[in-house]
């Protein structure tokens, strides 16, 4: 059982957009934030990276660095210098409206290279909050560390180039980039099980726990309990509500509501279906009673999250890479 694949089949892009920098040391820019997941890689000269206010990271040539949620950060030559908006860059050499089109431009003070190759993709409700959330702000995958980084930047590079000829499918490629990418980020994070606290990637280490979370995701509808679930888990009940919450860090009904929750989420934001359905989808029979579970999730009515979240994304598209 491939249970990781399971979880993150249902994690597809929406769409992306490839933009490349060509930038020559001393040079710094701040982005303040932007909807969709920022994967970054570059050549040349190493460069470093701050992410809300941490303390400044060095990325080699070759390295892949995600944001999942697009948190606001700086890039730059070096640590310490005054950083320049990327707002100002965006708006001298973007095409149309801004996340819409492929971006390069060039930048700095004409010394050591850095050839930043950089992709934006906007993935659904679901794997913002189911995936993203247990994340943390900033990934760094080390070439020197990991065979397959040296491929997937390789790659990366490759799409990055050939999607800003803008050809027929390139919005495709750069989304399915970025959900390779993904796939692989979390399989490396999933495996140093040091660095790893509780979660549902934790729970999917444990064979008997990977049962019952798949369960719940292959039929989040199904009128699960403590006691079903235990069962597909082969444990008894109360053996199998302690692990559960050791290893994923919920209850497991706790877990099953969330998990509806984020799927109804992005039921949503798609627009395609009415509320009765997207409550029945998620396992209840009447609107009201999946309105009041979807508000204590969220802390909003139905109605209003949609309306907030039409929001923030209007507000973020706005915001640069």
């Amino acid at each position: 059982m491939d249970a990781l694949s399971e979880v993150l089949d249902i994690c597809r892009s929406e769409r992306a957009v490839t933009a490349r920098f060509a930038l020559t040391a001393p040079w710094s820019l701040h982005s303040a934030g932007v909807s969709g997941a920022l994967i970054r890689m570059s050549r040349g000269a190493p460069y470093w990276i701050e992410v809300q206010g941490a303390a400044p990271l060095r990325v080699e040539a070759g390295d892949l660095v995600m944001l999942p949620l697009g948190a606001p950060h700086t890039i730059a030559s070096a640590p310490g210098l005054a950083a320049e908006p990327f707002s100002r860059l965006i708006a001298r050499h973007a095409e149309g409206p801004a996340g819409e089109n492929p971006l390069v431009f060039s930048h700095g003070g004409g010394g050591a290279l850095t050839d930043m190759f950089t992709a934006r993709v906007w993935f659904s409700a679901y794997c913002r909050h189911s995936v993203f959330r247990i994340l943390p702000p900033l990934i760094h995958l080390r070439e020197q560390d990991l065979a397959i980084a040296g491929c997937l930047a390789t790659t990366m590079q490759s799409l990055v180039i050939e999607t800003l000829s803008r050809r027929p499918g390139w919005r495709l490629s750069a989304g399915r980039m970025g959900e390779l990418i993904l796939v692989n980020l979390l399989r490396e994070h999933l495996a140093r099980e040091t660095a790893m606290g509780a979660g549902w990637l934790r729970g999917l280490g444990d064979p008997a726990i990977a049962r019952a979370i798949m369960c719940m995701h292959r039929e989040p509808q199904q009128d699960w309990s403590l006691a079903s679930l235990a069962r597909e888990a082969g444990m008894s009940r109360s053996r199998f509500s302690e692990q559960f919450r050791e290893r994923v860090g919920a209850a497991p009904i706790g877990y099953l509501t969330a998990h509806r929750m984020a799927l109804a989420a992005e039921q949503l934001e798609a627009g395609r279906l009415h509320l009765s359905q997207i409550a029945d989808e998620a396992g209840y029979g009447s609107d009201k009673v999946f309105a009041r579970a979807f508000r204590r999730w969220s802390g909003l009515t139905p109605s209003a999250y949609l309306r907030r979240a039409r929001q923030q994304r209007k507000t973020l598209e706005e915001q640069t890479p």
